[in-house]
């Protein structure tokens, strides 16, 4: 999708809201319905179902009638999508949506009339009994048949334009490039690039903890603890425009550099799934997990990954990762040992020394992922000298 910022007047801001909670409430009616069925009763209503049921509720709320039929309607839509996604096995169940979290609703069927540029920086979109709605014209807008009008956190106004983009054509020089990714180094090249996800500096994190603490003491419902939200949730949209900014660039620089680009096949769901446990079983080391989990997701693992396979579509390709970490990326020999620290790798068979991102990058470029700890069983003690990088560091 092509993301756009929209720049509504007071008045159209109010109908967009109207819009997202009509939206929103009738996603939420989908999900009660489907939540009472049970099995060996008879199918939950489907959309066509839920459409009829709608024009009713429409007829008999005056609240829900002065709202767009399309926007409800393509709640609807999604739903019955989202479910369809759900019995295919690729994703969760649908959940209820809360407000002032999910804010946004969808707009089918756009002719070309209905979008236009007024400058070099400024178009107009018509949005259903809005009218119509600036927006930055940041970059060509595609040829899209529908849209989707989100609100965030910060209280940004976006538009995102459905459109599948071109893929990004290799150089055609068979190049392969591995990628690690990681916590301390974002992303580590097998070329020996280290590349590292902005984040907030130092001063953003500490203002980002001091209204963290004002709010778990601000008094629930209060105006001032809304406006402490309103600042938090500025800094976490800063924070994530970087990192997916980072991401875009990224993935289209290596699209462009490389004709297969190999990463590790990781499940980042279940990687950053809470140590917390339960109250029979609780769990340990949960706050050291829970921060490792803040640097994984602060890393942009699972959207630099997928970027990199919708601009490169054939030509990513996952290995395992099993003791990629561990292996020589010089002689093949697979150690615990060798992992001296985080960023250090030395072998202790042929005394090959780099950083560890680096040859586990190198491994994932070779395609290699071995299933044991050594092929052979064989111990190789290491008697040799420390090497120079082992005494600098």
């Amino acid at each position: 999708m092509s993301r756009y910022r929209l720049m509504p007047t007071p008045e159209q801001e109010t109908i967009l809201r109207e819009h997202c909670a009509h939206s929103r409430y009738v996603w939420n009616l989908a999900v009660e319905q489907q939540s009472w069925w049970r099995a060996g009763r008879g199918s939950a209503p489907g959309y066509c179902a839920q459409a009829a049921q709608l024009t009713e509720a429409r007829a008999a709320s005056g609240w829900l009638a002065a709202g767009s039929q399309m926007v409800q309607r393509q709640a609807l839509r999604d739903f019955a999508q989202a479910m369809a996604s759900y019995f295919a096995g690729t994703h969760g169940k649908p959940t209820w949506r809360k407000q002032g979290r999910d804010e946004g609703f969808r707009i089918v069927a756009i002719k070309p009339g209905h979008i236009r540029r007024l400058s070099r920086k400024t178009g107009e979109v018509r949005v259903p009994k809005t009218g119509w709605l600036r927006f930055r014209w940041s970059r060509a807008v595609p040829d899209a048949k529908s849209y989707r009008v989100t609100l965030d956190r910060a209280e940004r106004w976006h538009i995102a334009f459905a459109a599948i983009p071109k893929p990004i054509p290799g150089p055609g020089t068979g190049e392969v490039v591995g990628l690690d990714r990681g916590v301390a180094v974002s992303a580590a090249l097998s070329t020996g690039e280290l590349l590292h996800c902005p984040a907030l500096r130092p001063a953003e994190r500490s203002r980002l903890r001091r209204l963290q603490r004002k709010l778990a003491r601000g008094q629930r419902g209060s105006n001032r603890r809304g406006l402490v939200k309103a600042a938090i949730a500025t800094l976490k949209a800063r924070e994530a425009d970087r990192r997916k900014d980072w991401a875009e660039k990224t993935s289209t620089r290596l699209a462009r550099s490389y004709d297969l680009i190999r990463i590790e096949d990781l499940n980042i769901t279940a990687m950053t799934r809470s140590a917390r446990g339960t109250t029979a079983d609780p769990g340990r080391n949960v706050t050291q997990k829970a921060g490792l989990n803040r640097g994984i997701l602060a890393g942009g693992w699972g959207l630099l990954a997928r970027r990199l396979e919708e601009k490169a579509p054939g030509r990513v390709e996952k290995i395992r990762p099993a003791f990629t970490s561990q292996r020589c990326s010089a002689c093949g020999h697979v150690a615990a040992d060798s992992r001296e620290s985080q960023a250090l790798f030395c072998c202790v068979s042929c005394g090959y020394a780099s950083n560890a991102d680096l040859n586990a990058a190198k491994n994932i470029a070779a395609g290699h992922a071995v299933t044991a700890r050594g092929g052979d069983g064989t111990a190789r003690p290491a008697n040799r000298e420390p090497h120079p990088l082992l005494l600098s560091a």
